[in-house]
């Protein structure tokens, strides 16, 4: 056998490994998120709080309590969290909110929110209302282009109703 083919078939034996062992221990990692979510779900409580600041900061500069940040890995310190400045009750709490309801906490006003020690699950208005994520304003170059067109063609019939009525 020629020298290629056999480097071939050995970085093809390497990728069918890798993809292997990458989805053992994806299957690992769903089963250990279910267990996580339901301990979540279980210990969940309603609250009623105000939201004062919503950021995606790191850990340590949360001003989370110490023991939270004893107990998170290292690397996992570094990353950003998405944590929600809310005053239950008397108190100003800090607390770590999920990444797919982040975008929907209001700013600035009263939410019901379910919340697991000091972790927000979900969030609904207080009396019952559904909280809407905002529309974002789409970026890049296609989005400019597409607004660029659209106001073109308000101009151009504005134009043309002015037209018409000389």
């Amino acid at each position: 056998m020629s020298p290629v083919v056999i480097v071939l078939i050995v970085i093809a034996a390497i990728l069918t490994g890798t993809i292997i062992i990458l989805a053992v221990l994806g299957r690992k990692a769903q089963k250990r998120q279910a267990e996580q979510d339901e301990k979540i779900a279980e210990t969940a409580q309603n609250f009623t709080m105000l939201i004062i600041d919503k950021k995606k900061m790191k850990m340590t500069e949360a001003g989370l309590p110490e023991n939270i940040i004893a107990n998170t890995p290292w690397y996992s310190k570094r990353a950003k969290v998405p944590v929600v400045k809310a005053k239950v009750g008397p108190k100003v709490m800090t607390f770590i909110c999920d990444p797919t309801i982040f975008d929907m906490i209001p700013v600035k006003q009263e939410v019901k929110a379910k919340v697991s020690g000091l972790y927000i699950s979900a969030v609904t208005g207080v009396h019952g209302k559904k909280i809407t994520p905002p529309s974002k304003k789409k970026k890049g170059i296609r989005a400019w282009a597409q607004r660029k067109m659209r106001e073109q063609e308000e101009e151009n019939r504005q134009n043309a109703k002015s037209r018409k009525k000389k």
